[in-house]
């Protein structure tokens, strides 16, 4: 088993008694410098002393499962170094778009909600966050699931003109089958599923906000984008905008978007996470999985404008 772990850092807690289990454990943490760190090996999950070093001495370790059962835990624990800042969700989605199917499989908000860590966002919704840790480790080890496009990189008045044409272009195209399947169900199977009538109205709601929200940033803020990004190639100034600040629309962006993407929260509640009941048809099958789809596109829509164009344009403003 030792020839898994590094030689002279492993504790192994099932050889103490039970009441010094957890004080050896903080005290071996304790005496870490920065950066370094030791292994546990369990007969059980100590899933339950991760909370209670959270709790108890803070962010300031990483916790990674190296074996997990059945008759064998073992588990690495470093100490953070001085200063290093935890990501968060909108940041891990930026630097890895892979890691927004495990957000969205466990419904965490990496867009609109992007500002939180994985430990605030995972408590917020009562979810265990070292599961969702080792599935997010799992994805930086899987090669298969291919090389994410580097958003983060890209020029901005590229990333700008790609967001009109990939995303407001599939919202146009979807727009009107997707109002009138929505409307078609809920006609047909409202009596039966009253829930229906609810997500007919939130997405014609959305579908309405998000055309005159595209019609916004395409008049007016990512022309501006443009013309940030033109001066700064050429060392031109900038024509004054009628808002002092680009902060100022991006703000009613983000606003926007928030209230968007609390409605389609709504839908998925309503819809059960898009669970189809027993009775639904070929068109009731197919509008929840125009919606999922839709969703999916609207996560990575508002990820790319929230957590990568707006604080770049931003940044190059103060410039």
């Amino acid at each position: 088993m030792e020839t898994l772990f590094e030689e002279g850092k492993i504790l192994n807690v099932t050889l103490l008694e039970p009441r010094l289990k957890h004080p050896t454990i903080f005290s071996w943490f304790d005496e870490l410098e920065p950066g370094e760190g030791f292994t546990i090996q369990n007969d059980h999950d100590p899933k339950p002393l991760y909370y209670q070093l959270l709790g108890e001495r803070g962010n300031i370790f990483n916790w990674e499962y190296l074996v997990q059962g059945p008759e064998v835990w073992a588990v690495k624990i470093t100490k953070k170094n001085a200063g290093e800042k935890e990501e968060t969700l909108g940041e891990m989605a930026t630097k890895d778009l892979r890691k927004a199917e495990v957000f969205k499989k466990y419904g965490l908000d990496f867009c609109c909600g992007g500002k939180k860590t994985l430990k605030q966002a995972c408590l917020a919704k009562g979810i265990d966050v070292t599961k969702v840790e080792a599935e997010l480790r799992n994805t930086d080890k899987n090669l298969s699931t291919g090389h994410p496009l580097r958003y983060s990189d890209w020029e901005l008045d590229f990333l700008a003109d790609y967001i009109v044409n990939a995303h407001h272009g599939y919202v146009r195209k979807i727009t009107h089958d997707l109002s009138a399947y929505a409307s078609k169900v809920a006609k047909v199977h409202g009596s039966s599923h009253p829930e229906l009538i609810t997500i007919n109205t939130l997405i014609n709601e959305v579908l309405t906000e998000l055309s005159l929200h595209m019609v916004k940033e395409e008049k007016i803020l990512f022309p501006y984008i443009k013309e940030l990004v033109a001066a700064e190639k050429s060392g031109s100034e900038v024509k004054k905008a009628q808002f002092n600040s680009i902060q100022s629309p991006i703000n009613t962006m983000e606003h926007e978007h928030d209230i968007v993407g609390r409605k389609m929260d709504m839908i998925r509640v309503l819809t059960n996470n898009y669970s189809l009941p027993e009775d639904a048809c070929a068109s009731y099958s197919l509008l929840y999985k125009m919606l999922e789809e839709f969703e999916g596109d609207l996560f990575i829509h508002i990820h790319l404008e929230n957590n990568i164009l707006f604080p770049k344009a931003l940044e190059l403003e103060q410039k």
